[in-house]
């Protein structure tokens, strides 16, 4: 019932954009709060943007005004535009929902219960 499926991932250059995509099933969905984390080679995940099922988005610091999060609550979907990627937004790249999160604990973290797979962005210089 779990389902989060990511896509869109790829390699670019720096200054380069790409649009991931994560489609949840409708009971993923209904939980409220989604999101995107990401790891790195050698690094600890990091949180990168939430949403809740009201459409308060946030993007943490790492992105913000590069990053944009935004849904598809007919298609279930969730989406991360990025432009401007940098060498160190290389990372791969999780979809995650939690049922436990609403309300003022819904924000961009790093401890999202559910994850995807993943997708892989890498960014060369």
């Amino acid at each position: 019932q779990v389902r989060l499926e990511e896509s869109g991932g790829g390699s670019v250059q720096a200054g380069g954009s790409l649009r991931l995509s994560c489609v949840a099933s409708k009971f993923t969905f209904d939980w409220g709060c989604m999101g995107w984390v990401r790891q790195g080679p050698g690094k600890e995940r990091e949180a990168v943007a939430s949403t809740n099922k009201y459409g308060n988005f946030a993007v943490a610091d790492s992105g913000r005004g590069r990053f944009t999060i935004s849904q598809d609550n007919a298609a279930n979907t969730l989406y991360l535009q990025m432009n401007n990627l940098k060498p160190e937004d290389t990372a791969m790249y999780y979809c995650a929902a939690d049922p436990r999160f609403s309300g003022g604990n819904c924000y961009p973290r790093s401890d999202f219960l559910h994850r995807g797979q993943g997708t892989q962005v890498t960014v060369s210089s």
